[in-house]
């Protein structure tokens, strides 16, 4: 794992330095995670560069201070600034996903291609906003752990976080890790953010979109309004999946991507 220091803190990533002629890809994780995220699902990949970051308050990375969405972005560019990236592929997992469209309101010149890996560019509606504040006020009533104990196991559909129960325990070890305030942070990030369907709409690049049916983070109907927004859209829905499709659905989405890779 590498560091740079961003505002006074430092900022960690992997970088794999795979020589390739293929253009690098810059992956960000969500919510409660961090750059081990892919750690099982890019084996399934083609061999080239990929480069992971832990965001800001997540992993390895500090915390930064009056942390917001475009702030996280900013990170993610100072890296790839760091590395010499001039054209790049992005792809993001759900808050991940926010940070990359942050990001391509303000650098979409360097991108190839972008993946919106169960994530969507809308605002958080009113009763998003207000379960994030409830997510707060528990963390800061019960602790950290224990929200972090009841919540990934949700964003696995039942059966499958039965089937899936020894990746839910690596999920859960890795967050208890985090710096609650870190936690808490980014729920006031997300809860912040704005709509950024403009920058989605008038994009450049091909707009991968990884889809899961049973998904309650990101539901299917506010997926699907997203479907239509980028000129240059791939569409995959996975009837069998929530939000975790690395997971869950580890060949067919690898699948989808190696395909969405071969067109660009």
């Amino acid at each position: 794992m590498e560091q740079i220091t961003f505002r006074g803190k430092q900022i960690a990533f992997f970088d794999n330095q795979v020589e390739s002629h293929d253009l690098p890809i810059v992956f960000i994780h969500g919510f409660l995670e961090d750059s081990r995220l892919w750690d099982e699902w890019l084996p399934l990949l083609p061999a080239r560069r990929y480069i992971r970051v832990d965001l800001p308050g997540s992993g390895s990375s500090e915390l930064l201070e009056n942390m917001n969405i475009e702030i996280m972005a900013d990170a993610v560019a100072a890296v790839v600034e760091h590395l010499g990236l001039q054209r790049l592929i992005l792809t993001g997992h759900s808050m991940g996903g926010y940070v990359a469209l942050a990001f391509a309101e303000k650098w979409g010149d360097k991108l190839a291609g972008l993946c919106l890996f169960h994530s969507h560019p809308f605002a958080d509606s009113e009763e998003k906003k207000e379960s994030r504040l409830k997510a707060i006020d528990f963390i800061h009533k019960n602790g950290h752990v224990i929200y972090v104990r009841q919540t990934i196991p949700q964003l696995f559909i039942y059966d499958f976080s039965k089937g899936y129960q020894s990746e839910v325990n690596r999920l859960i070890h890795n967050a208890v890790h985090f710096n609650p305030e870190g936690i808490i942070a980014a729920l006031n990030v997300m809860r912040n953010r704005r709509d950024r369907s403009d920058v989605l709409r008038n994009i450049q690049c091909p707009v991968l979109m990884l889809i899961g049916k049973h998904d309650t983070a990101v539901p299917l109907d506010i997926s699907m309004a997203m479907t239509t927004l980028p000129s240059q859209g791939i569409i995959h829905v996975f009837p069998t999946v929530g939000h975790m499709g690395m997971f869950s659905a580890s060949r067919e989405t690898a699948k989808a991507f190696r395909e969405f890779l071969s067109v660009i």
